[in-house]
């Protein structure tokens, strides 16, 4: 599966979003990572549905919508509605993991869920199957900006070889300090989708830092 780029705008300009959104995906970028925090599960306070309705009106690339929420169920259908394609959960939130899974599916969107650092990859054993993909997260969760810890590349061969055991179709997402430096080895460790804020819009051109994180993770600029 080709490398896809998914610029967060958790680093961008919240004053422009229109116009930084549209500088990545001038460089290729293949969706739009938007996080959201309720200031419960993750110390910071973010977005909600308004703004991600807002994002969809000048969005052309599909909007990955990560839930970082103490309760995702009470919000799946709102996130869906505003124009979430992906919607990702965190497992450390949800007892009833398999049931928050089918329906995220149920309402048309692709249904992944999230590890935390400290979360152990067996943690996706009983629902791998169902999945159509895992983000892995390379930082505590929160605020953006942060340094990649190097024993995620372990966990993203771990959770890589988990889902081909199990014979799963899911692909991986990385989020967390992911830039120029590391970008390849986190390909080669098996993501496929490389999420990055801070290493897109915290340069002066989002468009040519979206084409180098793409060379430089072994694939042609667009």
């Amino acid at each position: 599966m080709s490398v896809r780029i998914a610029p967060s705008i958790l680093s961008a300009d919240f004053a422009h979003l229109g116009r930084d959104i549209a500088a990545a995906e001038a460089g290729g970028a293949d969706l739009i990572h938007v996080d959201v925090m309720d200031g419960h599960f993750v110390p910071n306070l973010t977005i909600g549905p308004p703004v991600i309705r807002a994002i969809k009106r000048v969005a052309t690339v599909p909007l990955d919508v990560h839930l970082m929420v103490d309760n995702p169920d009470r919000y799946l259908k709102d996130y869906v509605a505003a124009g979430a394609s992906m919607l990702s959960v965190h497992v450390e939130v949800l007892p009833h993991l398999h049931r928050t899974i089918a329906a995220i599916k149920d309402l048309g969107a692709k249904a992944g869920v999230v590890l935390n650092p400290a979360t152990p990859v067996a943690a996706l054993e009983e629902v791998a199957a169902d999945l159509d993909f895992v983000l892995v997260m390379s930082v505590n969760p929160g605020f953006g900006g942060q340094t990649f810890i190097p024993r995620s590349l372990d966990k993203l061969r771990a959770v890589r070889a988990l889902l081909t055991r199990t014979g799963s179709t899911a692909f991986v997402e990385v989020d967390g300090g992911v830039d120029l430096g590391n970008v390849r080895e986190v390909v080669e460790a098996g993501a496929t989708v490389i999420v990055a804020g801070n290493a897109v819009f915290g340069t002066s051109d989002a468009a040519a830092a979206v084409r180098a994180l793409r060379a430089t993770a072994g694939e042609a600029p667009r």
